[in-house]
């Protein structure tokens, strides 16, 4: 029997139509991020929104096996050409969006033709991950910093063309300050809080942090303000870069996310009795997703090209370690200023990058914290050093290939993926290893560059 409600679908889909030609919404697009991190899109006249919501919109189940190359791979789960999904927005995530007039964007559920759910639907997975929390008494509070690089339309390989000046220089803000203001108030508009934006390290690169909020909305908030960026670029005669590696020699954009662990109104992260003021609840949380960082890269830095960024003394965090505001880190604990800390305490995941898919990204984050949970287990001592000083240092995975195998021999993560999902994103894993794996890095980085 179907989960949905159709009739009131309609119905809601109907009065939010009537708000969008209100505010002169003609098209919705309708969005999900695939397995190699893409996000597609199919959109619908705000006229037949209702029939989106009550009955989806189709799309082939061939998506999932997509690579970011648009290469289609096999699998064992693999249908070929052969069925459908449905596509339904979800109505209270929908937001007009301020770049692209005439226009508003929700992002999609998947189901099947009988109306259950889609077993390889990143979303609903990550709601899934949220609800097991829950379940335990728990939230967690979210967030995704943006990287990225932008140059000149007529430019694209030279991340000079745009703006130049030294790392977080001013200059590099003066020189793109109206470029910056439209961003802030163009996402602003959409409902997105900016914590703060400023110029990168690298060539070109700049940052915007957003305000944390719970793991499928933080997850929609990526989508969003990436998709954002790249709009407000181009209409700055721009192009917007977020690969993990624009060039060889460069340093690269990464995806961080933050996560705080919440009892209700009290942070777990702060005035504990563990390391740095973590509650042992908080401490495991951060445990388990320390101990299956290896695994985790298949999902966090799910791309060849990512394995260019993880390098050692790039604050990228390639040493399984973690610290207390370590930036060689992988993990690491941010208090935030005395007197703040029990609101702005939290764990801080540097070895991932925008190549991932940040729907299962939350959800694998979280699903590793659960097990953590569950183990009761403790983080071992922190670093406060380089990690690449220590003698003992392990590196994590090196390779896609290294973290696929990683991923594949962890159950708590496959397990809670479910087989379909777990086995379908390493067939894309080794789809893109085949497809790109031999390039050099300048043609992987050039192949790569504006994908995501």
């Amino acid at each position: 029997m179907s989960q949905l409600d159709r009739a009131e679908l309609a119905q809601q889909g109907a009065i939010r139509a009537d708000g969008l030609r209100a505010a002169g919404v003609e098209l919705v697009a309708l969005t999900f991020v695939d397995n190699s991190g893409i996000t597609r899109v199919k959109a619908v006249p705000v006229d037949r929104l209702w029939s989106a919501a009550a009955w989806g919109v189709g799309a082939s189940n061939s998506f999932d096996f997509f690579l970011a190359t648009d290469d289609i791979v096999g699998g064992k789960y693999s249908r070929g050409p052969v069925g459908d999904l449905r596509l339904h927005p979800d109505l209270d995530a929908l937001v007009p969006l301020a770049a692209q007039p005439g226009w508003a964007w929700a992002p999609v559920w998947k189901y099947d033709q009988e109306g259950e759910r889609h077993p390889q639907d990143a979303r609903a997975l990550a709601a899934a991950a949220t609800a097991r929390l829950a379940a335990l008494g728990y939230d967690a509070r979210t967030a995704f910093e943006i990287e990225w690089v932008i140059t000149a339309a007529d430019a694209p390989d030279d991340p000079r063309s745009a703006t130049a000046g030294p790392a977080y220089g001013y200059a590099r803000l003066s020189a793109q300050a109206a470029y910056l203001r439209a961003l802030v108030s163009t996402l602003s508009a959409q409902g997105v809080t900016v914590e703060q934006i400023h110029p990168e390290y690298a060539a070109g690169q700049f940052e915007v942090s957003v305000a944390a909020a719970d793991p499928v909305r933080a997850a929609d908030i990526a989508v969003l303000t990436r998709e954002t960026i790249r709009t407000v670029s181009e209409r700055h005669g721009l192009r917007a870069s977020f690969t993990p590696k624009f060039s060889p020699d460069g340093v690269g954009n990464g995806g961080h996310v933050h996560l705080s662990l919440w009892d209700g109104d009290r942070n777990l992260c702060a005035g504990g009795d563990r390391w740095f003021g973590l509650t042992p609840t908080a401490e495991a949380f951060g445990a388990g997703i320390l101990s299956r960082l290896p695994a985790l890269l298949a999902i966090g830095a799910p791309s060849v090209v990512s394995y260019l960024r993880l390098e050692p003394q790039h604050w990228a965090g390639v040493f399984s370690a973690w610290g207390l505001e370590n930036r060689e880190a992988p993990l690491r604990l941010v208090q935030g200023a005395a007197g703040q800390r029990d609101r702005a305490a939290n764990f801080e995941v540097k070895c991932f990058d925008l190549t991932a898919n940040p729907y299962l990204l939350v959800a694998a984050l979280l699903f590793a914290g659960l097990a953590g949970i569950e183990a009761s287990s403790s983080l071992p001592e922190p670093v406060d050093v380089d990690p690449a000083t220590l003698p003992s240092a392990t590196r994590l995975p090196t390779s896609l290939a290294d973290a696929v195998t990683a991923f594949e021999a962890d159950p708590a993560l496959t397990s809670a993926f479910g087989p379909e999902l777990a086995t379908t994103l390493m067939d894309v894993r080794r789809g893109e290893i085949n497809r790109l794996g031999s390039l050099d890095p300048a043609e992987l980085c050039s192949v790569m560059r504006y994908l995501h």
